[in-house]
């Protein structure tokens, strides 16, 4: 009799007296806003309720009622870089008192989200060398990180199970390598707090990370899904690992979003420049920001020998006409091409944040694009090869210039040799007397041996399309 006494007073004070605001776990403590901008509070709270945001850096009390449907946002502006900050999050009024919430140590700064493969997610645990050495001295209280655990859903979600966390010793740990040393990067050089948001899955194909409405929307992009095959532990449908790990997030302002991830669209190659260029429009419109979009060319890896993971990096060349984005070439970066999580994250890391210092953050005097293809001419027996971003002049490392192929009509391919003039490559072989087309690098596993004279490797091309 007690507790049936006892139920409609539970229910009269739990659901009459108190309102209760909630937020979303990207909103809390150690997070880090960004800079000189317009960002987005949201949440939960009773129907009708009235919200009150106070910042420590504005003298302002912000406040919004919540919709019928329980939901409330509220913009807030931003200053510069500093912190540690706190915002108080209040529901409720005199007559009808609700909670609040103090969101403590936050930092205003750069926020940049990381997805992709496991070469995204590799971390110590992977024993790898160059954060096992950071780790004595890697604590920094201006990195932030937030590490969105592998989550699948049908449709999109509003929240995900994480917290915002300091770099140590051991939270780095568990968190992307090559993103660390991006955050390290930026922070020393632009001397602000940097978080980190990673949402990363290994053996993930591009189009789980796409909405499926806009993959099976494209009857290119729907049939070259079909060829991800299940697998246990692996998400491979459209869409699934967007509406659990990507949508809950594009409601925090970014500054850009970094992406490590190919190998497991190297089975239907010839599509995936529109598939990731269909991501990256995806991403923009949902964060409603054009935000830039950094990402790493895949790494030689034998994958057969059918030369189709040439075919990927060809189309991962091509997104960079997509506009706001820049690849990173790696293929100096492996050792061992039977491996296909090559170790050196740490130039990774390096080269990515020179991509954001200087095309995003315009800091003067950064080294960061690859040389590539521009066009090509044929004279006699020899073609000139012409290649962009390579004003300074190339170098083959090691001696003569390796893995070029040179054709004529008959599409037979020989080995060729290369000279060096300035920025553009001469090549030839006594075994063509009227080449056509000339193949750099053009392989699965094949490595290159030709740089700009700065150190960064040429981009793998080819002349024809055959």
């Amino acid at each position: 009799m007690k507790i049936k006494c006892l139920l409609p007073l539970l229910l009269l004070v739990g659901g009459g007296t108190f309102a209760n605001v909630r937020l979303p776990a990207i909103l809390s403590d150690n997070m880090i806003l960004q800079q000189r901008s317009t960002v987005k509070l949201w949440g939960w709270c009773d129907p009708g309720e009235m919200i009150y945001v106070t910042p420590s850096w504005a003298s302002e009390v912000d406040s919004v009622r919540g919709t019928r449907d329980g939901n409330w946002q509220l913009p807030l502006s931003t200053p510069a870089a500093g912190g540690p900050y706190t915002i108080e999050i209040k529901s409720g009024n005199a007559a009808r008192p609700g909670n609040v919430i103090v969101l403590k140590n936050v930092l205003i700064g750069e926020v940049w989200v990381l997805s992709g493969q496991s070469n995204m997610e590799m971390c110590e645990t992977w024993g790898l060398p160059d954060v096992q050495e950071e780790l004595p001295t890697c604590n920094n209280s201006n990195i932030h990180f937030f590490h969105v655990p592998r989550t699948t859903s049908l449709y999109p979600q509003d929240d995900v199970r994480a917290q915002w966390t300091e770099c140590d010793s051991n939270t780095l740990k568990t968190f992307s390598a090559a993103g660390y040393f991006f955050a390290k990067r930026l922070n020393k050089q632009l001397n602000v707090p940097v978080g980190l948001i990673e949402a990363a899955w290994g053996g993930t194909p591009a189009e789980v990370w796409t909405p499926a409405d806009l993959v099976n929307g494209d009857s290119t992009l729907k049939a070259d899904a079909t060829k991800q095959h299940p697998a246990n532990g692996w998400p491979y449908l459209p869409g699934y690992c967007y509406n659990g790990m990507i949508a809950p997030l594009t409601s925090f302002t970014i500054a850009g979003a970094l992406w490590y991830q190919g190998e497991a669209n190297v089975g239907a190659p010839n599509s995936y420049a529109r598939l990731l260029e269909t991501m990256i429009g995806s991403w923009r419109k949902a964060w409603n920001s054009n935000f830039p979009f950094y990402y790493v060319q895949i790494a030689p890896f034998t994958y057969g020998g059918k030369n189709q993971a040439a075919l990927l990096r060809e189309q991962e060349g091509a997104v960079q006409t997509f506009g706001n984005t820049g690849m990173v070439v790696i293929s100096d970066l492996v050792t061992d091409t039977t491996n296909i999580h090559p170790k050196d994250k740490h130039d990774v890391g390096i080269r990515l944040g020179n991509w954001a210092l200087a095309a995003t953050y315009h800091q003067p005097g950064i080294i960061y694009k690859n040389p590539w293809y521009l066009g090509m001419e044929s004279k006699g027996d020899r073609i000139i090869i012409n290649l962009a971003d390579a004003s300074t002049g190339l170098v083959a490392k090691g001696g003569e210039v390796r893995t070029l192929m040179i054709a004529g009509d008959d599409k037979v391919w020989y080995r060729a040799e290369g000279k060096i003039e300035g920025s553009r490559l001469i090549v030839f072989s006594p075994e063509v007397k009227k080449p056509v087309a000339v193949r750099y690098q053009f392989s699965d596993a094949g490595i290159g041996n030709l740089f700009s004279k700065e150190g960064l490797p040429v981009a793998p091309f080819r002349t024809d399309n055959w």
